[in-house]
């Protein structure tokens, strides 16, 4: 099973060669998260030159979404907001990157190995098919009965949430999607799942229990994790790409607190050369620098 990541700014990760077979050109990843007993992984790559590859099938459920460049896969070229999602053994046709490209890749069940084929794997479900979307063109869906609590920051209820629906697997409930918080939107109680959730932040900014997300961070939860008391931006909402590994309920719990009770002894503002510190935000890498840089907030 993959660790618990919550939360990561992709920025603080190290580029690795990128996890490609039968493949011309040259690209690179960041390990979102990585299940190391089957090689399952979330990964921002970048591809550093033209890059192709020829038809074939993966070893592993593969889905690409496109943050910025162009893809083109068969007779359908892909910009930002583009996505195409290939079930393992679903025969995928050729593929060409333009140099500079960005990506969120996504395997499931499998690790990176790819075969080259003219068809389909045998063994493949009837129902599952190769899928390529432009999102960016996809009108976004009012989550009307999405959330019992949906406030803006003046406490007047608001509608909260949209969403554009990728992927579905008929099956397992496995899905990936879009969601846009408007502005202000907010949803008070802790919140668990009996399924996986992941996350990457596409636009705007957002806080919650576990901290600050804004474009470029990430997370990857367990299932039953509590989490909650969301707030969109004031001004900008926010974006996300979701997935989930079965159909995502709402286990809400209402009156959650966490307290933690003291009286500061060598720490805090009486103290000229230390701060008080701040659990919401996880310490930074040493090469991206502190979380005070105003970019990064």
């Amino acid at each position: 099973m993959r660790p618990h990541v919550e939360i990561v700014d992709e920025r603080d990760l190290i580029w690795h060669l990128a996890e490609f077979d039968h493949a011309d050109g040259t690209a690179e990843q960041r390990n979102l998260s990585y299940d190391e007993e089957d090689g399952s992984a979330s990964l921002k790559v970048r591809f550093t030159s033209d890059w192709t590859r020829p038809a074939g099938v993966h070893q592993a459920e593969t889905e690409w979404y496109v943050l910025s460049g162009q893809v083109t896969i068969g007779d359908t070229v892909l910009g930002t907001g583009g996505y195409w999602m290939a079930p393992a053994g679903v025969w995928t046709p050729p593929l060409s990157v333009a140099a500079g490209t960005e990506i969120l890749l996504f395997r499931e069940y499998g690790d990176w190995h790819f075969d080259l084929a003219d068809g389909d794997r045998s063994g493949v479900r009837p129902d599952q098919r190769l899928v390529v979307l432009d999102s960016a063109q996809m009108p976004w869906i009012d989550v009307k009965d999405g959330s019992p609590m949906r406030f803006d920051l003046g406490g007047t209820p608001v509608p909260g949430l949209y969403i554009k629906l990728l992927h579905r697997d008929e099956k397992t409930g496995f899905y990936t999607r879009l969601i846009k918080a408007k502005p202000g939107w907010r949803e008070v109680p802790l919140a668990h799942h009996p399924c996986s959730e992941e996350s990457y932040c596409l636009e705007g900014k957002f806080e919650y229990n576990f901290g600050k997300m804004w474009p470029g961070t990430y997370f990857w939860r367990p299932a039953l994790v509590r989490h909650g008391d969301f707030t969109a931006d004031a001004e900008l909402g926010c974006t996300w790409i979701i997935r989930s590994d079965a159909d995502l309920v709402d286990w809400y719990t209402d009156n959650a607190r966490i307290v933690m009770e003291g009286e500061a002894t060598n720490w805090g503002p009486e103290f000229p050369n230390t701060a008080a510190p701040r659990p919401l935000e996880p310490v930074r890498s040493r090469s991206i620098g502190r979380w005070e840089n105003p970019s990064y907030q």
